[in-house]
């Protein structure tokens, strides 16, 4: 069965030097969420983009998402239950930052409800890893672990990488190309269906 890779970038994007361009670049049958606007975070946007990625995919579709688009990739994947295989979400952006209407900001109503009421908190009924840092801006890893236990995620902490992007140093990453750690295999092949990134997980050495 074909099986198809959908790149959803987080606020602002991802540029030609982001690991997620590297990773869309070495795997095949890999592309990008299109219809986004990246400098408009308004999630029922953006999950939308993403449920259209979904429906018109030939098969099941693997979710590569970081930061704003994890919180995109699990709303979307949790109304596509059957058609997404599984999801790699990386450095996932805290909700409460965000507002319905985009970024909160000093400007922002205190009553404006923040994301977090609109985010599933059971199960995704596919594999999943929620990779977290120790010193993400965008979220604390106690909140990463909260999410990524509501979601039935395996977290994996790797240290002080910062919101893992090209501001923290993580570009290409040729290693990523040989199998991954253990558990991160383990938790991506589950119930029988092997994750694409089996072989090309683009985490850094740490």
């Amino acid at each position: 069965m074909q099986h198809t890779t959908l790149i959803v970038p987080g606020f602002h994007g991802s540029g030609p030097a982001h690991w997620q361009s590297w990773f869309e670049a070495q795997v095949p049958g890999t592309r990008r969420v299109s219809g986004i606007d990246w400098e408009q975070p308004v999630l029922p946007h953006w999950a939308q983009a993403v449920r259209d990625g979904i429906d018109h995919a030939p098969g099941p579709v693997w979710l590569v998402a970081h930061s704003f688009g994890c919180l995109a990739a699990v709303l979307a994947a949790s109304s596509r239950p059957e058609q997404v295989a599984g999801l790699l979400l990386v450095a996932p952006a805290d909700p409460e930052r965000f507002t319905p209407q985009g970024l909160r900001g000093a400007r922002t109503a205190p009553e404006q409800p923040s994301l977090a009421r609109w985010i599933p908190r059971s199960p995704l009924g596919a594999p999943s890893l929620v990779v977290a840092s120790t010193n993400d801006p965008w979220v604390r890893l106690s909140s990463a672990a909260y999410w990524a236990q509501c979601w039935g995620s395996q977290l994996v902490n790797i240290g002080a990488a910062g919101h893992i992007n090209v501001d923290s140093g993580h570009g290409p990453w040729p290693r990523g190309l040989a199998p991954g750690p253990g558990a991160l295999q383990g938790a991506a092949g589950c119930a029988g269906r092997p994750a694409p990134w089996h072989h090309h997980l683009p985490l850094p050495a740490q």
